[in-house]
């Protein structure tokens, strides 16, 4: 059994946009490598033989959700939140595991907007986690849940965990991957409007600045 949690305050908030606007534009090659990457190396945790549980703590966010989804199960305080902010300065998915998580029509949704605010109780609605505990009851429900699996007998376990992912496989998982890989590829290396003046008022600002440039289309809404 393996349990996957952010050490610091937040499980993963995604792709490091401090570096991303040092680093600057890259080309399609550079993009490739790096998206097939960070693709295989969260399809590991697909293939795992054992069991791997993520437990969640504050903001797991865009490849933060992927690398969640990439774990076959999820324990969630109700700190938390989730979504894919991408499309809001100009990015992609890395792995485009939610359409086989909670299905095409709610995953279009949280794509298409940009959604990063959605609350552990509407995740557990979703199918985005299993369950939603109190913060303080986190590292004890995870441990419950490891525990409740491991009584099992480990030759079943982990045969039960290869059936059901040969479903995925068998309904197109993996091509669906890869051709998001190609396709994400595309989305960064054209180097949009957004993108590039996210990258520009995170050198001249800070990323805090920039995060706020980008949201403050999306806060008003209500208003």
């Amino acid at each position: 059994m393996l349990v996957l949690r952010g050490a610091g305050r937040a499980f993963c908030a995604g792709y490091d946009l401090e570096e991303d606007a040092g680093a600057g534009p890259m080309d399609s090659a550079a993009w490739y490598r790096e998206l097939e990457g960070s693709a295989d190396r969260m399809l590991e945790l697909v293939d795992h033989p054992k069991p791997v549980i993520a437990q969640v703590h504050s903001y797991c966010l865009a490849g933060g959700t992927d690398l969640m989804l990439a774990c076959d199960l999820c324990v969630c305080s109700h700190d938390a939140f989730f979504g894919y902010p991408d499309i809001r300065f100009g990015s992609g998915v890395v792995t485009m595991l939610l359409p086989w998580v909670v299905g095409a029509r709610k995953a279009k949704e949280l794509l298409f907007t940009g959604e990063d605010r959605i609350p552990a109780e509407e995740a557990l609605r979703i199918g985005l986690v299993n369950r939603v505990v109190p913060a303080a009851e986190l590292d004890d429900a995870t441990m419950a849940l490891a525990k409740e699996i491991a009584k099992n007998e480990p030759f079943v376990v982990r045969a039960t965990k290869r059936a059901i992912n040969r479903v995925w496989e068998l309904s197109g998982m993996r091509e669906g991957v890869a051709a998001n890989v190609e396709i994400d590829v595309m989305i960064e290396s054209a180097n949009l409007p957004q993108r590039d003046e996210f990258r520009r008022i995170t050198q001249e600002q800070g990323l805090k600045a920039a995060i706020a440039w980008r949201d403050a289309r999306f806060r008003d809404r209500g208003a």
